[in-house]
This record gives C-alpha cells, sequence and structure tokens, in this order.
C-alpha cells in the first residue's frame, strides 16, 4: 500500500485530485468516486461476494465539503429527518441548540469531519437481493436480522472477522466511547483511512470550521468541540 502527502484541502473534501475517476465505473454504476488506492481492493471484494452470491455494491462513496456542508445544514433546518439511537423519527421541536447538534452527529458527520471526504469510506448493499428500482434507505430494518441485506452483512463480518475482506472494516460499531450510532452498511478501508484518521487533528478541523460562515449552528459547534471531537471524530 502506498501512501503520499495529501494537503489540507484533500483531507477535508475540498479537493479531489486522489480520486479514481477514470475507473469509477468499474467498481460502481452509477459512478461513485474512490480513493485510487482501495480500487483494486474494492475490486476484489467485490468479486468475492459474487462468488458467494451476493452483489456488493455502493451506495455511497466520495463526498465532498460542499456536500456534507448542505446535508448538515438540511438538517438543521428540519429539510431532512432527524433519527434517535434506534434510527427512529425524531421530533427536533423541544431541542435546544447543544442538543439539536448533537442528534444530528450521531448519523451525519461534521463538514470537514466526515470519512467519507478520503474516498476510503463507502456505504453498501447487496445489488442481488433487491430489484433495481428499490430506494436504498440505509436503515437499520435492512441490514440486521431479517432484514433484505443481513445475509450480506453476514457474509461480510465473517470477512472481516478472518481478515480476509481485502482491508476493509466496520469503523462504527456504537458503544459508550462512540457517539455515532452502528452503521452496519459503513465500510472503511484500513490501510488508508487510519493514516488519514491521524492526519486529521482537532486544530485543524477546528480551524477549518471557524472560518465556514455558512455553517448552521457553527458556534454552537465551536463551543463544544472538544466534546464533539473525541465522541464523534476520534472515537
Amino acid at each position: 500500500m502506498r501512501f503520499f502527502l495529501i494537503s489540507l484541502a484533500q483531507l477535508v473534501g475540498k479537493e479531489e485530485s486522489f480520486l479514481d475517476k477514470k475507473n469509477s465505473t468499474l467498481v460502481s454504476v452509477p459512478p461513485h468516486f474512490l480513493h485510487r488506492d482501495i480500487v483494486d481492493d474494492w475490486s476484489a471484494l467485490q468479486l468475492a461476494s459474487v462468488e458467494a452470491g451476493f452483489d456488493l455494491a455502493i451506495v455511497s462513496a466520495y463526498r465532498s465539503f460542499e456536500r456534507q456542508l448542505l446535508i448538515w445544514n438540511e438538517k438543521v433546518e428540519g429539510k431532512r429527518p432527524l433519527l434517535d439511537a434506534n434510527g427512529q423519527i425524531l421530533d427536533a421541536g423541544g431541542l435546544d441548540d447543544k442538543s439539536l447538534v448533537f442528534a444530528i452527529l450521531r448519523w451525519s458527520a461534521l463538514p470537514g469531519g466526515s470519512r467519507h471526504h478520503w474516498g476510503t469510506d463507502i456505504d453498501v448493499y447487496d445489488r442481488a437481493a433487491v430489484t433495481t428500482n428499490y430506494a436504498v434507505q440505509l436503515e437499520n430494518s435492512e441490514v440486521n436480522n431479517g432484514g433484505v441485506f443481513a445475509p450480506l452483512h453476514d457474509w461480510l463480518d465473517t470477512r472481516i472477522a478472518s481478515e480476509s475482506a481485502y482491508g476493509f472494516y466496520r469503523p462504527y460499531q456504537g458503544g459508550q466511547s462512540q457517539g455515532v450510532a452502528a452503521e452496519r452498511w459503513h465500510l472503511s478501508y484500513r490501510p488508508s483511512a487510519d493514516h488519514f484518521s491521524r492526519l486529521l487533528t482537532a486544530e485543524t478541523l477546528y480551524g477549518i470550521l471557524e472560518q465556514e460562515m455558512d455553517m448552521r449552528l457553527r458556534d454552537t459547534v465551536l463551543d463544544h468541540f472538544d466534546e464533539i471531537f473525541a465522541r464523534y471524530i476520534n472515537a
């Protein structure tokens, strides 16, 4: 695995020269862009899934800072649903600003703080288990016992446990030390993602957000930044 120096802009989703756009249609249709260092191992895992009777496919891969900022702002404004720890719709009407920020962070990353900015993290599903017009929801009911994609994720669990998942693992397992909810659909390419995670310091991200005047509830995020970074990013 080769690592190369990346700029601050690349680390926080504001520059994307590291993405493999040439081969994007080989790993995903429609194309979802991946870091160029992970394409071969992702293709190998895809092929292994087909041999096992699945069709491992991507719902979401690289996401820019601007896209993550839009998601964040729309959640603050109530334009996107807000979910509780169990994935159920949460009424934000009675929440103060801090509580709203922490509720959003349970399922959505800060702009600049998303692992999707690196092109190493992907949300996946089993394309063979549904019809072409099925709208993937990325909900627990799809991926846990009885869910349409549960067999795929059981297979992935076995591959990850046996270290035969070509470097991919699940970064969000939930638990007390991690404020982010468990996301069984979220895979990360550890050899590269761990490297980038170490580069994203609290000082770096704080400096980026401090300048982002278009971010809703920015001041609340900055007021509680140390706790946010520890629970939702560095966990």
